[in-house]
C-alpha cells in the first residue's frame, strides 16, 4: 500500500484527523482536538453506527461535513487525512495499525498497544519497515499528562529527593465502564486487566524511575466485580483486584495496589516515590502533591495543589481523563510541527504490555516472573 500523498509535513497550518474507533474514548479524543488551533477532524471510521452518530454529535456543525468509513482500508484508499487516533477495542489494534503505519500518516495508538507483547513486537517492526522522516508514531499513556503525576515526576528529576528507591502506585476506583457489546469483559479482547488498566502504570514505573523492569510478582484475583453477567454462557474473566512488585535493573522496587470494587474513596490514584532524602506524592483526584525532605525532620510536609488552569474551557468541563488527553495531543502536535520524536514511543507501549502480561503469568504460575520469559 502506497504511503498516502496527504501526509503532513512539519511545516503543515491545519492538521486534519481520521478518529479510528468513535466509543467512549475516540469521543474523548474529539473533544480534545476540536480545543487546538489548526486542527480539524476530517474522518471517522467505526462499524458501530450508533457509536459513529456519537461522534459526530460531538463535533457539533462540523458532524455533517466529516466524512464516515465502516473499514480502515477503505479510509486510507480515500487518504485525505495527516494523523490518525486509533481508539478501538484493544484486541483490534494489532491488524487495525499496519495499514495505518502503511499508510504514512502520523499515528497515535491507544493503549495498550496490543493485547499481547508478541503482537507489540510485531508493530515495532512494521514501524521500521514503514518510517519515513518525521513520522510520528505515539502511544496513548495519557496518564503521564496528568497534572499531578506531571508534577511528581518533576521533584523526581530535579535531584530534590535524591536516589529514588522505591515508588508505589495505588488505584482505588470503580468497575470497568459499559463498552460496545461489552468487549472489555474478556481477557482474550483486552490483555487482561493488569495489561488494559494497568499498563499506564507501569508505563509511569519505567518513566519515574528511569530504568527497565528485570522480574515482576503479582497476586490477583476476579472477587467481585461481573459475576453475575453472563455473555453466550460466558462469565466474565476479567481481574477486579491485584497486588503487583516490580524489580528494577537499578534496584529500585515498585509496587502496584489496584482494587476496581472501591470507588467509594476520595482519590482514584494515589502515587507515592521515595528517595534517600526525601518523598513526594501526588494524589490525582484531588489534585494536590505533598513534598516531605528529610533534613527538615520527622512529618515535615509542604502541600501543593495542583489546578486545572492550563486547559481551555471546553477540556475543563468534560474533565476527561484530567485533561491528559488534551495535554496529549499538545505534546503530540508539537513533535509532528517541530519534526522531533514521539515522547511515547512503541517501544513504552510494548514495555508497559509485557509487564502486565508478566504479571498475569506471574498470578497464573504463583511466581515471579523474569521480564526475559516475557521479552523473548
Amino acid at each position: 500500500m502506497a504511503p498516502s500523498s496527504s501526509t503532513a509535513s512539519a511545516t503543515a497550518t491545519s492538521l486534519r484527523y481520521a478518529i479510528v474507533g468513535t466509543g467512549m474514548m475516540g469521543v474523548e479524543h474529539i473533544h480534545a482536538l476540536q480545543t487546538l488551533a489548526d486542527t480539524r477532524i476530517v474522518a471517522l471510521c467505526d462499524p458501530h453506527a450508533p457509536s459513529i452518530a456519537t461522534a459526530r454529535r460531538a463535533l457539533g456543525p462540523d458532524g455533517d461535513a466529516v466524512e464516515v468509513y465502516t473499514d480502515v482500508d477503505t479510509m486510507v484508499a480515500n487518504g485525505g487525512f495527516d494523523v490518525v487516533v486509533l481508539a478501538s477495542p484493544n484486541h483490534t489494534h494489532r491488524a487495525l495499525a499496519e495499514p495505518l503505519l502503511r499508510s504514512g500518516a502520523h499515528l497515535l495508538i491507544e493503549k495498550p498497544l496490543c493485547t499481547t507483547a508478541q503482537h507489540c513486537r510485531e508493530l515495532l517492526a512494521l514501524e521500521r519497515e514503514t518510517h519515513r522522516p518525521g513520522r510520528v508514531v505515539w502511544v496513548g499513556l495519557e496518564y503521564r499528562y496528568m497534572a499531578p503525576t506531571m508534577q511528581l515526576l518533576a521533584h523526581a528529576r530535579s535531584g530534590v529527593l535524591g536516589n529514588l528507591r522505591m515508588l508505589a502506585i495505588r488505584e482505588h476506583r470503580f468497575p470497568f465502564l459499559v463498552k460496545v457489546a461489552d468487549w472489555n469483559r474478556f481477557s482474550a479482547n483486552t490483555g487482561g486487566t493488569l495489561v488494559e488498566k494497568c499498563c499506564h502504570f507501569f508505563d509511569l514505573m519505567r518513566l519515574v524511575l528511569q530504568a527497565e523492569p528485570t522480574s515482576v510478582y503479582a497476586s490477583g484475583a476476579q472477587d467481585v466485580n461481573h459475576l453475575d453477567e453472563t455473555y453466550g454462557g460466558r462469565t466474565p474473566d476479567i481481574l477486579d483486584n491485584a497486588f503487583v512488585v516490580v524489580d528494577f535493573d537499578n534496584g529500585a522496587r515498585a509496587s502496584l495496589d489496584l482494587c476496581m470494587f472501591a470507588e467509594a474513596t476520595k482519590n482514584e490514584q494515589e502515587i507515592s516515590l521515595v528517595g534517600d532524602l526525601g518523598k513526594a506524592e501526588a494524589l490525582v483526584t484531588q489534585g494536590l502533591v505533598r513534598l516531605g525532605l528529610r533534613a527538615d525532620g520527622w512529618f515535615q510536609t509542604s502541600e501543593q495543589p495542583v489546578t486545572a488552569a492550563d486547559l481551555p474551557p471546553a477540556m475543563q468541563q468534560h474533565g476527561a481523563h484530567h485533561g491528559s488527553s488534551w495535554r496529549e495531543h499538545m505534546a503530540m502536535q508539537q513533535a509532528i510541527r517541530n519534526n522531533t520524536t514521539a515522547e511515547v514511543t512503541l517501544h513504552d507501549g510494548l514495555m508497559s504490555v509485557a509487564m502486565g502480561e508478566a504479571a498475569h503469568r506471574s498470578i497464573a504460575a504463583h511466581r515471579p516472573i523474569a521480564m526475559s520469559e516475557v521479552l523473548v
